[in-house]
This record gives structure tokens, C-alpha cells and sequence, in this order.
């Protein structure tokens, strides 16, 4: 794993407008962005369209445009991306969701962390659309699912990120389960 101050230098450089040291960024944490992709697509659900690599490209991308954003520290970058991982699966699954439309909902748990985006578009729609009920009912508890969920940090790595205890995000994290779990089982 590449130094933790390693990477935050570089990105207080790109907060002070530095935008030549994102190539040399992404070098650092390409390794553990494809680990995150991984875990969030699934191994062996890579498609034509949409696998590890792509995710990780589309997510450097999105980060391209940004290159100004206000990351703190690593753990921060990470959760940022994360989301930016979510965004475009979720994108993705619509997508495919217009073009393939039936069959039933399936069932998400969040203790299983991996997504195929084509063999359960429907699915990853339906967890987006009740982890926006969730943000709207409770904003922090929706961060601690993309961290947590998406972004496979940590207990401390998501308190860094969120600003509170690692205490508190255990207790976030159950109370937010249970509340997907009710909203996707309706």
C-alpha cells in the first residue's frame, strides 16, 4: 500500500490547483481503486462493457473534472470515489435496466459486497433508489453505506472520513442495514 502522506501531498497540490500531479495520482492508487472495483463488481461478472478496469478509468474520468475538490486525506479520496464508483454502475444498470426490462427484483444483502451490474441491474437500481430514501431520512447514514459498501473502508478509515467515532459508524452501519433491508424487502 503507497504512503498515506504520499498521497495526501499530492492531493493538497491538486486543491492548490496543481491539475499535472493528477496523472501521477491515479499511478499511486490505481492498484487499490481496481481492488475496490473488484469487490463492488464481482469477480468473474466483468461484462463487454463495464469491468474492473473500465470503472476504474471512468472513475479517473469523473475525478478529471474535479481535479479541485476539497480532499482531505486518503481515506477521504477514497469515499469520494467510491461514490463516483456508485454513480456509474448505478448509471450503468439504468442503462441496461431501459434496454432489458422484466424479470423480478432480487434480493441485495449488504454483507455481500459484490454487484454484478449485468445480472442484477434491477437490483443495484433498486439499492440506489432505497439508499436515497435513506440519505434523505438520515444524510450520515447514507455516507457510511458508500463508504462502507462501496468504498470496503474501514470502521476508522469511514469515522475519518465522516468525522466521527468508529463507534459511531458501527451503530450507523447496523441501524442503515436494517433500514435497506425493510426498504428493499417491501
Amino acid at each position: 500500500m503507497v504512503p498515506e502522506h504520499d498521497i495526501t501531498d499530492l492531493l493538497t497540490a491538486l486543491r492548490n490547483g496543481r491539475r499535472d500531479v493528477m496523472d501521477r495520482l491515479f499511478s499511486l492508487v490505481y492498484d487499490e481503486l481496481r481492488r475496490i472495483a473488484h469487490r463492488t463488481i464481482g469477480p468473474g461478472a466483468a461484462t463487454d462493457t463495464l469491468g474492473t478496469t473500465a470503472l476504474v478509468h471512468e472513475t479517473y474520468l469523473k475525478f478529471v473534472d474535479q481535479a479541485r475538490a476539497d480532499w482531505r486525506d486518503r481515506a477521504h479520496f477514497y469515499a469520494v470515489a467510491a461514490m463516483a464508483m456508485r454513480q456509474i454502475l448505478v448509471d450503468h444498470a439504468r442503462a441496461r435496466a431501459s434496454v432489458k426490462r422484466g424479470g423480478g427484483r432480487r434480493r441485495v444483502s449488504l454483507d455481500d459486497a459484490t454487484l454484478s451490474v449485468e445480472d442484477q441491474a434491477e437490483a443495484l437500481l433498486d439499492l440506489d433508489d432505497a439508499l436515497r430514501k435513506l440519505s434523505r431520512l438520515d444524510e450520515r447514514l447514507g455516507q457510511v453505506v458508500e463508504c462502507r459498501f462501496f468504498g470496503g473502508l474501514s470502521e476508522e478509515e469511514t469515522a475519518a472520513v465522516l468525522g466521527v467515532t468508529a463507534r459511531t459508524v458501527r451503530r450507523d452501519w447496523v441501524k442503515a442495514k436494517a433500514l435497506l433491508y425493510e426498504e428493499l424487502n417491501e
